[in-house]
């Protein structure tokens, strides 16, 4: 995919099937009610609707969640780079929230900065929606570690 935005090539023809896979598989985007929105060759989508159940006491979107979004859209946008048969946890992340996330939805848009072969580094802008108009709310960005081999990892 030369075209794509993001100027990286996926190594994996499925990655976008493995990414959506992985997905599903995370309990918390189910719970939270995330979905995800855009896979493309280091880049990743994630949207977030408006609910009580992931609101915080005045009524905003909570931290938590625009860091959970946040970091899984650009563990994504990392993971989607790596070969079929690799897996990847994030070593760290810095999260700036830069507004209150007054709105009806939360975007999470996952970047990779610069892919490695050990660490990638990615970073994410959130926005929040309201009235049909997007305020960005959050900045982020991230280290994450392949693991090599690392297909079918668990606790």
């Amino acid at each position: 995919m030369n075209d794509a935005p993001t100027g990286f090539e996926a190594t994996d023809p499925d990655f976008a099937a493995r990414v959506r896979k992985s997905f599903a598989a995370q309990g918390i985007m189910g719970h939270i009610g995330a979905t995800l929105t855009l896979i493309e060759p280091g880049a990743c989508e994630i949207e977030l609707p408006y609910s009580d159940a992931v609101s915080q006491q005045h009524g905003f979107f909570h931290g938590g969640v625009i860091g959970t979004i946040a970091d899984s859209a650009g563990g994504y946008a990392a993971f989607g780079l790596m070969d079929a048969e690799d897996e990847i946890l994030t070593v760290e992340y810095k999260l700036n929230l830069m507004a209150p996330a007054d709105g009806d939805l939360l975007v999470a848009r996952g970047r990779v900065v610069r892919p490695g072969r050990t660490l990638t580094v990615a970073r994410a802008e959130v926005v929040v929606v309201k009235d049909g108009r997007e305020i960005a709310c959050a900045a982020m960005q991230q280290t994450l570690m392949r693991i090599v081999g690392g297909a079918g990892i668990s606790r």
